[in-house]
């Protein structure tokens, strides 16, 4: 019985052991890379940040074809094999992951934000566009400050052009 426990104990330590025969690297977008499977013959070697304990296997990712020039004659042989050495998805890092994640909650937050912000600013200018058309439309005098600080008096042209600007902006901001 004793026995037992030891073997045990002793598998139960061994067992993170055959956790070192992973590989890991830095794939195209930047993310790191952990998978059994050697990285895709396009990794450069640079990126390749861990090997498996054993030592590497050809990264051609294709097994050479017979030197005798006897083909196979089977005719799935060819896809059996490409489809043998095609690379399993790779995991991806889980704290990349979740930094992502956060990223674009961030960046659809500050978006809300912002379309939040921009419908505030056109509620705004559709009720002044509104005030400014009912005080054109009641037909009192109107003044403005030109250039020199004085004030003038519109004319029915400088009225008529006032009342269309401020319709176009009725139409584009109150929807």
């Amino acid at each position: 019985m004793k026995f037992a426990h030891w073997l045990v104990l002793g598998c139960v330590c061994l067992l993170p052991l055959s956790a070192s025969a992973q590989w890991q690297w830095i794939d195209k977008s930047g993310k790191k890379v952990f998978s059994d499977q050697a990285p895709p013959p396009d990794i450069p070697e640079k990126n390749i940040l861990r090997r498996a304990g054993s030592p590497p296997p050809a990264r051609t990712g294709f097994s050479s074809a017979p030197a005798d020039g006897a083909a196979s004659d089977e005719a799935g042989a060819p896809k059996a094999r490409e489809a043998a050495a095609a690379p399993k998805p790779p995991a991806v890092d889980k704290e990349l992951e979740e930094k992502t994640k956060k990223a674009q909650a961030e960046e659809k937050a500050k978006q809300a934000a912002e379309a939040e912000k921009n419908a505030k600013i056109k509620a705004e200018n559709c009720e002044r566009a509104r005030q400014g058309k009912a005080t054109f439309d009641s037909g009192i005098r109107v003044a403005k400050v030109n250039a020199k600080g004085e004030r003038e008096i519109m004319d029915d042209t400088a009225r008529a052009a006032e009342q269309k600007r401020l319709q176009s902006i009725i139409q584009s901001d109150c929807k």
